[in-house]
């Protein structure tokens, strides 16, 4: 099949690559806008745009999709199938109507789970045991489409977002790319998404990662894990915002006040409504990260609790 192949992050990047190297023809790629990145904030194409220019393709970056010009190229190139990882827009009618087979997007939860815009970062914080990605076909309302495939993921004591992110993204390139050939042999049967077990995965803020260390442990370290890279869990260190990475739960440490502080000589200890859990790396105002105990060092005195 001729594709043009819709993503903007680097989470799109594996299956970018898969479709690249299989047996269809990805004529051009849509992405959104040049935006500001990186440290210094400088305009930057989308690494999904970096690749594609790499490879001499076209690059669509309408400021939206219903752009009527956008929408008259789109028509001009006539893909076959538009497969989509990670574009970062809503698509309108009058474009998921122009490809005869379809826009197929990869999501990465078990779908009807997790409908949104952060279903990774939602199922760690929930507490979620196993995850995975869906394909399925983009209809008006909000990744409700027929499916065509699945995987499913353990998510490990260790995945943050980030990590579990990458790995899904990873394994589910090769599902798009078995998808779409399925689709162009006639060998895949859309099915109905059900209408129970429904979640939503609306995208965080950074008020999402501000922790209440009233919560249990495991509630503790599956939020700071699930908004690890962004948008980043914190706390209240006195007057400073302390940023977070993950924590350990330590069950057998004798219980402690929540938010009360516990300084040994090998870990920062802290009270939660259950057992405390051990700070990893933190990174206060204006600093590097570091462990928790150089933080802890540096101060003079050490807070005696966290939290407001």
């Amino acid at each position: 099949m001729q594709l043009v192949f819709a993503g903007t992050p680097d989470v799109a990047l594996p299956s970018l690559h898969a479709v690249l190297d299989s047996r269809h023809e990805v004529l051009a790629v849509l992405t959104r806008p040049d935006a500001p990145a990186g440290r210094g904030r400088a305009v930057a194409p989308s690494p999904v745009a970096a690749l594609a220019a790499e490879r001499g393709l076209e690059v669509l970056r309408p400021r939206r999709p219903s752009e009527p010009a956008f929408l008259q190229r789109l028509a001009e190139i006539a893909p076959d199938c538009c497969p989509v990882v990670a574009y970062g827009g809503l698509l309108p009618k009058e474009a998921l109507d122009i490809p005869p087979r379809g826009w197929v997007n990869l999501h990465f939860s078990l779908l009807p789970a997790w409908r949104g815009a952060a279903p990774v970062q939602h199922a760690l914080i929930a507490g979620d045991e196993v995850t995975g990605a869906t394909t399925f076909r983009l209809v008006e309302e909000l990744d409700a489409g027929p499916t065509y495939g699945l995987f499913t993921e353990t998510i490990r004591p260790d995945d943050t977002a980030g990590v579990l992110l990458q790995r899904l993204a990873t394994h589910g390139a090769a599902l798009l790319v078995a998808t779409l050939d399925g689709i162009e042999d006639g060998i895949l049967e859309e099915r109905e998404q059900s209408s129970e077990g429904v979640t939503v995965a609306r995208r965080l803020s950074p008020a999402d990662g501000l922790v209440d260390w009233s919560r249990t442990a495991f509630a503790i370290d599956r939020q700071v894990r699930g908004c690890t890279p962004a948008p980043g869990a914190w706390t209240e260190a006195g007057d400073q915002r302390l940023k977070l990475w993950p924590t350990t739960t330590r069950p057998d440490a004798p219980a402690l006040p929540p938010g009360e502080l516990v300084v040994t000589k090998q870990e920062v200890l802290v009270g939660t409504g259950t057992s405390p859990v051990a700070l990893g790396d933190v990174q206060p105002p204006g600093r590097a990260r570091m462990p928790a105990t150089a933080w802890v060092r540096g101060l003079r005195p050490a807070p005696a609790r966290l939290g407001g």
